[in-house]
């Protein structure tokens, strides 16, 4: 049983309790092998897969090495940046009142960014700086190429994150990923799907950065305003990641992730079926259409949705109809 909480050691009790080391992948490294993390749908640290990477190389050898690297690929093509004033200590969230976000979102080349994140290495309280998802083939021409996983993956587009000292909130993917460190050092904790009601989900409509996060703060979380958070903290998963280290992690699996150098570039790999649509676009249609209606209609569309979407024999409700007609059309991904 969870102490109750106490303001001198509450959240150093908790944070302390998310020390389980998340599963570390071993054997050769295979398309079967990635089937096989897919299917146990779990997080599991892949260690020194993107060793031989240039990138990697390069961010081993010195900071300025990895930029010469990076900044020899620059199209010039300009991309979203987040930055946060010194008072945010890296953590990207939402303002005080929750009307909008603790930082600014501004565009710029990587070249740029990455001067930038250098010049400011040694400043002890800099501005927080990141960017997200850029794609590597449109600003990093090249990157591909030279930095791949061993996996045949044909959707999965390479993404670069790059920043200084920051921390991203605990959110969920839709798509499974494999996120890649290539320089400084990160640490994802992580934290099973059925944990997400003890992990006070924020507004679905007003995000950070796409998908909705948690609102409690893991590295000081306030167990008088979120108590079940002691209970997600004893499922919660840590991997410390360095250079060339990976992770896989499934979808839907809540992630928080801390990149803790002066200067932190990641890569990572979404990756679901070509026709695949959102569940979270259906889930959050389905309140506006659902949730406030009166009870005996919420009732009566409750039964439409175990038969034809939740039940374990759902696909066998259309076995009456031609085969031709069984499946709905799909549009593409959302």
């Amino acid at each position: 049983m969870w102490p109750a909480y106490r303001p001198a050691s509450g959240p150093t009790a908790v944070r302390a309790a998310i020390s389980r080391p998340a599963e570390e992948f071993e054997g050769e490294l295979s398309d079967a092998a990635l089937s096989a993390m897919e299917s146990e749908y779990r997080p599991i640290v892949i260690r020194g897969l993107a060793l031989e990477w240039p990138a990697v190389r390069a961010a081993r050898l010195s900071d300025a090495a990895l930029a010469d690297y990076l900044k020899r690929f620059d199209s010039g093509k300009t991309t979203e940046v987040l930055v946060g004033p010194p008072e945010i200590a890296g953590r990207f969230f939402y303002d005080d009142g929750l009307t909008g976000c603790n930082f600014q979102k501004r565009r710029g080349a990587l070249s740029a960014l990455i001067d930038r994140i250098l010049a400011t290495r040694n400043d002890p309280h800099p501005d927080a700086i990141y960017a997200g998802a850029a794609a590597a083939a449109d600003h990093l021409p090249g990157w591909n190429t030279q930095n791949a996983l061993p996996f045949d993956l044909p959707t999965a587009v390479a993404r670069l994150w790059i920043g200084n000292a920051t921390h991203v909130s605990s959110h969920f993917d839709e798509a499974s990923n494999i996120a890649v460190v290539v320089a400084g050092r990160r640490r994802f904790t992580l934290f099973p799907p059925d944990q997400f009601e003890n992990l006070y989900v924020g507004p679905l409509h007003l995000t950070i950065a796409g998908p909705p996060v948690s609102m409690v703060d893991i590295d000081a979380p306030d167990l008088g305003r979120y108590p079940r958070f002691a209970e997600a903290a004893r499922h919660g998963l840590i991997a410390d990641l360095a250079p060339g280290d990976a992770i896989y992690i499934p979808p839907i699996w809540w992630h928080n992730v801390k990149a803790q150098s002066a200067f932190n570039v990641m890569a990572n790999f979404w990756w679901e079926a070509p026709d695949a649509t959102s569940p979270l676009d259906a889930l959050m249609r389905s309140i506006t259409a659902i949730r406030d209606l009166p009870k005996p209609l919420r009732d009566a569309w409750r039964r439409w949705f175990e038969r034809y979407v939740f039940d374990d024999d759902a696909a066998e409700r259309v076995a009456h109809l031609p085969e031709h007609v069984r499946s709905l059309p799909r549009s593409g991904g959302s």
